[in-house]
């Protein structure tokens, strides 16, 4: 049975407004902070908003846990700064461990999504003592690739690969922005042939009311884009500046979570986890499920991670 939750109950959630580097980030702050336990940071991808943890967020709050969602860098209520460079992953990890100032706390529980998978990954190589325990969901952790990953995506992939194709200032912005209602209810992934057709009907998937659809497209109506489509254009540089992690592995707690159906599996295998995580806790396939599985299916998504924050203690 599918669920939804009402914009306007997501919309009471207390948010504060976080200082970190050049930017302020808006965070959802809810549930009560316990003596000793971290706080639990969801992190989410493209192109999504914190929202797309609002059946996380409560679900784990009811169960205890504080829980802190951004709008990452560069989506919502957060700030979009205009230079590319403004997103590569070390400055993501930076944000994140700008949360973890505000607050007070020394380290945390960190959920990531898409993008926010890479985010909470990268976080847990770069700054290791401030990560208790680490899930990534979609997209899996890997190691370090033995060359720039552009040239081997459009030579494996083509120029019309989604994150070939994004590379491109301008262009893939203004595709996704021309009909925002559309760019969000996408049953394929983006590209310039996606982009060429104009005639599909926008209807949201079973899981997306129109009241939560309508949330994001007013949303990125407002913000474009572009944010976002920066991540994509600091892949190489990300790689370049991530080489002191050549060979460094993952010793917290961690899991990993993907659909049967995610089409991030077809280029992305999840392989070799245990290269790079030591201490794995679980590998969940949700069978039947795509891409936005933490809104498609709540309710399996919300066991493995309250499963994984039992375990851990």
């Amino acid at each position: 049975m599918t669920t939804h939750i009402p914009v306007g109950e997501w919309q009471r959630v207390k948010t504060r407004e976080v200082a970190t580097g050049d930017i302020t980030l808006r965070v959802f702050d809810h549930g009560e902070a316990r003596p000793g336990e971290p706080p639990v940071v969801l992190c989410h991808g493209f192109p999504e908003l914190a929202f797309s943890w609002r059946h996380q967020l409560f679900a784990l709050a009811d169960a205890g846990c504080r829980v802190l969602v951004p709008d990452m860098r560069g989506y919502g209520g957060s700030g979009r700064p205009a230079d590319a460079d403004a997103y590569d992953i070390l400055t993501l990890c930076g944000d994140l461990a700008g949360i973890l100032d505000d607050v007070g706390a020394d380290d945390a529980v960190f959920v990531g999504h898409d993008w926010g998978s890479s985010v909470v990954w990268n976080m847990a190589l770069e700054h290791p003592g401030r990560v208790r325990a680490v899930a990534g969901m979609s997209v899996p952790v890997t190691p370090r690739a033995p060359a720039p990953p552009l040239p081997i995506l459009r030579s494996r992939l083509g120029d019309d690969f989604y994150m070939v194709w994004f590379q491109e200032p301008g262009v893939a912005d203004h595709a996704l922005s021309r009909n925002v209602r559309r760019t969000l209810t996408a049953r394929e992934i983006y590209s310039a042939r996606w982009a060429d057709r104009v005639d599909e009907e926008a209807v949201p998937p079973r899981w997306l009311s129109e009241d939560e659809l309508g949330h994001y497209v007013d949303t990125f109506t407002a913000t474009g884009f572009t944010g976002g489509l920066n991540y994509y254009r600091n892949l190489d540089r990300n790689w370049e500046l991530t080489a002191h992690h050549e060979g460094r592995t993952i010793d917290c707690p961690s899991l990993f979570v993907t659909g049967s159906k995610d089409p991030v599996g077809q280029f992305m295998p999840a392989k070799g986890l245990d290269r790079v995580l030591t201490d794995l806790r679980g590998e969940v396939v949700i069978d039947g499920a795509g891409h936005w599985i933490q809104q498609e299916r709540p309710a399996e998504v919300n066991a493995a991670l309250l499963g994984f924050l039992s375990a851990i203690g």
